[in-house]
This record gives structure tokens, C-alpha cells and sequence, in this order.
């Protein structure tokens, strides 16, 4: 199992994959694009959001009763909601590597949690209130997600740049459904199983090696873009970059211009 984990790897270098920023054709399409398509992309942003399915997955993974999930789940998005909504209407910001490098740090902490690591590790009775931290961290995601939203042409703030925030939302929450129906089936498939004892404590190890493959992504990019659109590994130029930094500057002479 560790050997198929550690073979996904290199699968966390790649901009396409992980980035999910809005790309410039689906900025071109909003343009002129009617809510629909706010809910779309929506939709779009949350199933290929790994961060967010990855937190997810760690939050129900040992939710077996329909309450749990239920009030797991609505808290999550009434936190993520609350700041989608309300950072995207206000213009309220952040450089959106670093916003991400939080959510990884939220995929890492759901695993650790998972496997008793507060107990195991810092000898607590107990990990921090599940409930609290789950909404929490959906504040940080939604914030997430309205960096990503405000790249978008939104219009003046007004009923119709509401509107479309809420549809964006609407879509995200249509999305999430989405990716939990396919994961509580998957699940449910083999919780009652033997063989679900024994993957828990390595799936959860994954998850925290994903998150922290995320982080450092996330740092990364912060690190050597000069444009969050940019990625420093996406065209091979990252070993030349660093040799432009620590290459020494030559004078020219005189004699070099002649």
C-alpha cells in the first residue's frame, strides 16, 4: 500500500492536476455566461478541488450513522459558505498559495486526527473538538474558494454579482454532494470488512502524505511565482531558474562592445 502511495507522488508536481485555479477559458466564458455557468464551474471547482475532497474524506471516514454525516457535513458548509459568500461580495483577499498551504495543513491535520495522533503523539485524552474544527477549517476553505471566485468578472457589487456568488456556491455544494455520494459508497463497501482495519491507519497516513505534498506545492508556488497564475514547475524551467538567481552578473567591458 505505501508502495502505491509513494508511486503517486509525482502526480503532486503537476500544475494541471493540482493547481484548480480558474482557468482562462473559463474566466473568457463568464464573461457573457449566465448563472448556470457560475454553477457549473462551481460544481467543476469542488470535484477537482483534491484539497477540499481529501478534507472530506478524512471527515467521514469513520462517520457510519446518517446524523453524524449530516451534521458533520452541514457544518462544513455553513463555514466555507459563510466566507465564499461574504469575502467574494466584500473583496476581501489573500494571496491564494499561502490560503491554499492552510487548507493542505487542514488535509494533514484530519489524518493525523483520524489515526489518535493527538493521543499517540502529545499524549492527550482527547483531540481537539471535531465539530469546532471542521468549522473552522470550512471557513478557511471557503476563503479558499473565493480567492479562486474573485478572478472571475463578477461585475459592480449589486444584486446581480450576489447572484452570481451564490450560484458559484450553489455549484460547489451540488459538487460536494457529488463527491460524498461516491465516497460514502465506497465506504460503506468495506467498513464492515477486515481488510477496512487494516487500510484505516495506512489510508489516513496517505492522506497525510498528500496533504503535506500539497503544502509544499502550495509553498513552492508562493516561493518562485511572480504571478499566483504561474506554476514553477510546469515547464522544466524550475533547475534553470534557480541557476538565473545564483548565476553571477558579468560587466561588460569596453572591449566586450567593440
Amino acid at each position: 500500500m505505501y508502495k502505491l502511495i509513494l508511486s503517486f507522488i509525482p502526480l503532486f508536481w503537476s500544475a494541471n492536476s493540482f493547481a484548480h485555479g480558474i482557468s482562462e477559458d473559463a474566466k473568457r466564458a463568464m464573461i457573457e455566461g449566465g448563472y448556470l455557468k457560475y454553477i457549473w464551474l462551481g460544481a467543476e471547482h469542488m470535484i477537482t478541488g483534491y484539497d477540499h475532497l481529501l478534507f472530506l474524506l478524512g471527515v467521514i471516514f469513520f462517520l457510519t450513522t446518517f446524523k453524524d454525516i449530516v451534521k458533520f457535513i452541514s457544518i462544513f458548509t455553513l463555514g466555507h459558505s459563510i466566507t465564499l459568500i461574504l469575502a467574494t461580495f466584500m473583496g476581501i483577499t489573500a494571496n491564494y498559495w499561502l490560503v491554499d498551504a492552510v487548507i493542505a495543513v487542514s488535509v494533514c491535520y484530519k489524518g493525523f486526527d483520524n489515526n489518535n495522533g493527538f493521543q499517540n503523539y502529545f499524549g492527550m485524552k482527547k483531540a481537539p473538538n471535531l465539530l469546532m474544527m471542521v468549522f473552522i477549517f470550512g471557513l478557511i476553505h471557503g476563503f479558499g474558494l473565493s480567492t479562486r471566485l474573485q478572478q472571475l468578472p463578477l461585475g459592480e457589487k449589486g444584486s446581480e454579482m450576489l447572484l452570481r456568488i451564490i450560484s458559484f456556491n450553489v455549484g460547489v455544494e451540488l459538487g460536494q454532494i457529488t463527491a460524498l455520494a461516491i465516497m460514502l459508497v465506497l465506504l460503506s463497501s468495506i467498513r464492515k470488512t477486515e481488510f477496512f482495519k487494516r487500510l484505516s491507519k495506512v489510508a489516513n497516513d496517505g492522506i497525510i502524505l498528500a496533504g503535506f505534498m500539497l503544502l509544499l506545492m502550495q509553498l513552492h508556488g508562493y516561493l518562485h511565482t511572480s504571478s499566483p497564475d504561474e506554476f514553477g514547475f510546469s515547464e522544466d524551467n524550475h533547475i534553470h531558474h534557480h541557476m538565473k538567481m545564483n548565476k553571477p552578473r558579468v560587466e561588460k567591458t569596453e572591449h566586450d562592445n567593440l
